[in-house]
């Protein structure tokens, strides 16, 4: 069997890019997200994206480099805020977006990995994101069908893979990557640490190596973090004083 391991993002990414593509990448905000991968794929220069992810990364940083480079026309995401280029160029009628319910969207991405064309659901009927839909009643509730979804690529993080390229997540990184591993036509995996077959625990492996298959092993990582919260200095001094949270 040919290897799944690539030396490099650029490698990976070099025969199977073309424009006006569908890519799905993983992450919730910024974590979990393949850096390297969009990186590569920022540098690939392909234009015309469709672009299925939880949201399109934040100002400098995830998603957003191939974003402010030009290359995306379609955005399907839940959430699209941190974004002032997405949201000028939506307002701008320069890129589209499909506004889906978080939970909806990962089902879609789920049904399309799983080969099912559609489902129905009661979140958003009535709404706009069910205008043009399909509605139906069942037990006396109305629901909206939403269609699967697949894309010409998958984008993954994981944080571990064995040679055969079965992934284990790491915690809240786990988020969208298990469905979108499953609902590429070619998936692409980056992950912080390769191990040899058989070093993986068989029961906690997420995601089975039959749906992957590219690796690479990220290069660096940055700990960005989206929105900093902070206390006011003298309300920390007073409770580092006192022993009491204020």
């Amino acid at each position: 069997m040919k290897s799944k391991i690539v030396d490099d993002a650029k490698s990976a990414l070099e025969d199977v890019v073309f424009d006006g593509m569908t890519v799905m990448s993983g992450g919730f905000g910024l974590c979990g997200i393949p850096e390297n991968l969009i990186v590569a794929l920022r540098d690939t220069g392909v234009k015309n994206l469709t672009v299925i992810g939880n949201n399109v990364g934040c100002d400098n940083h995830g998603m957003w480099k191939v974003l402010a480079n030009n290359q995306i026309r379609k955005v399907l995401a839940s959430y699209v805020g941190e974004n002032k280029i997405l949201e000028s160029r939506y307002m701008s009628g320069e890129i589209e977006i499909e506004f889906n319910p978080q939970g909806t969207l990962a089902e879609r991405i789920r049904a399309g990995g799983a080969g099912i064309p559609a489902f129905y659901t009661r979140t958003g009927y009535g709404t706009k994101v069910a205008e043009g839909k399909e509605t139906r009643q069942f037990n006396g509730e109305w629901y909206v069908m939403e269609t699967g979804l697949v894309a010409d690529l998958s984008l993954v993080k994981a944080w571990k893979a064995d040679t055969e390229g079965n992934l284990v997540y790491r915690k809240t990184a786990r988020n969208f990557n298990p469905m979108i591993a499953t609902a590429g036509k070619i998936t692409v995996v980056e992950v912080e640490e390769l191990v040899k077959v058989g070093e993986l625990a068989s029961d906690q492996i997420h995601t089975p190596g039959i749906f992957v298959d590219r690796i690479i092993v990220g290069k660096s990582y940055e700990k960005h973090i989206e929105r900093l919260t902070t206390r006011p200095r003298e309300q920390s001094a007073k409770s580092a004083a006192t022993g009491v949270e204020v």
